[in-house]
């Protein structure tokens, strides 16, 4: 247990912190999960608007420290991939 009340202030500060990272990620990974339905759907039309809105989270979650910039690249990359490869076929 703490014993400083910068030590404590710091545990405090940190919880709140965790519970916004969880979030983040949370809503990046359910519009994962709601990007991949679309996929196996081959709905095209909301593809692209959905690619534009992950590209928008990815890039939100990188700024706030919650993935690292390789993570949000390598994630851009792979959805980029395969959202333009379904809509050429």
């Amino acid at each position: 247990m703490a014993n400083h009340k910068s030590a404590e202030k710091r545990i405090r500060s940190s919880k709140k912190r965790a519970i916004g990272n969880k979030r983040v990620l949370q809503t990046l990974r359910n519009f994962e999960k709601s990007l991949k339905k679309d996929l196996a759907d081959k709905n095209t039309k909301i593809l692209e608007e959905s690619l534009k809105k992950l590209f928008r989270l990815v890039d939100k979650a990188k700024k706030r420290a919650v993935i690292k910039k390789n993570t949000a690249s390598r994630k851009k990359s792979r959805y980029s991939i395969k959202v333009t490869s379904a809509l050429k076929s």
